[in-house]
C-alpha cells in the first residue's frame, strides 16, 4: 500500500485557482479527504484531484467557486 500524499492548502490553492478559504470551506465540509497535523491542516493530493476533476463534469451550478462574472 503506497503512502497517501499531503498538500497544504496553499498548495490546493494554487494547482486549482481557487481560494484558500475556498478550500478551507471544503475541508470542513468534509468534501475532501484531509487530517490535521499539529496546526496545520494537510489535504489527501488524490482526494482533491478528484474532487477538481467532479466540479469540472458537474452540471450543478453550485460546485466551485463562485465567480465575479
Amino acid at each position: 500500500m503506497s503512502e497517501s500524499e499531503w498538500i497544504t492548502t496553499a498548495e490546493a490553492a494554487e494547482i486549482s485557482g481557487y481560494d484558500r478559504e475556498y478550500i478551507r470551506r471544503l475541508v470542513r465540509k468534509k468534501k475532501i479527504v484531509s487530517q490535521k497535523f499539529g496546526t496545520i491542516w494537510q489535504i489527501n493530493r488524490e482526494s482533491f484531484l478528484q474532487y477538481l476533476i467532479d466540479s469540472q463534469s458537474a452540471t450543478d451550478q453550485r460546485w466551485g467557486p463562485k465567480s465575479n462574472n
